[in-house]
């Protein structure tokens, strides 16, 4: 039988904050259209420094750095990770529009891609819009974006916590990134 050694922190091979900073990062900006909760707002930002993302847009309502509640569950990537606060999360979506990123809703609608089935292609760049935790993302976001990506569910409840949607979602694009 194989014995695994769980690594120490300082085996981890951790950049530091400046180090990161400095890094190339994956082509994707993660959009919070009016997330509500502190909490989402934290892991979201931990989840973005696990997978190198580029930056997150805080729209509307969504809480901005540096805030306790959002410290508890972000353990310092509001440090490392980028972010911009943007009043209207349409507005979000035309400055990303304009610098070449294609804008993705994650949310269940009509005529959505599975996340199973979308493809990246090479030297594209994504924003992925999470919304709402009870109204999802916002019709008229959902109207601006070039699509609208779907996490397949086969449970009663057909929802999941952003945090989790975002964890889901970015690793599925980083992989494909890293295939493409």
């Amino acid at each position: 039988m194989q014995v695994n050694r769980k690594l120490a922190n300082e085996e981890l091979g951790r950049p530091s904050v400046e180090e990161f900073k400095r890094s190339s990062k994956n082509p994707i900006v993660v959009v919070l259209d009016n997330v509500r909760s502190f909490n989402n707002v934290g892991s979201v930002f931990r989840t973005s420094d696990a997978f190198a993302i580029e930056s997150i847009a805080l729209c509307g309502i969504t809480a901005q750095p540096p805030h306790r509640e959002i410290n508890k569950t972000a353990l310092g990537a509001t440090e490392s990770v980028d972010w911009e606060y943007f009043s209207d999360t349409l507005d979000a979506i035309k400055v990303l529009k304009s610098k070449g990123y294609l804008v993705y809703a994650i949310e269940q609608a009509e005529n959505s891609i599975s996340l199973e089935q979308f493809k990246v292609n090479v030297g594209e760049k994504i924003a992925i819009i999470m919304g709402h935790e009870v109204n999802g993302v916002s019709q008229e976001a959902i109207n601006m974006a070039d699509g609208v990506i779907e996490i397949p569910q086969d449970g009663t409840k057909h929802s999941l916590n952003i945090s989790v949607s975002a964890g889901v979602v970015l690793w599925d694009l980083i992989a494909k990134i890293k295939k493409a």
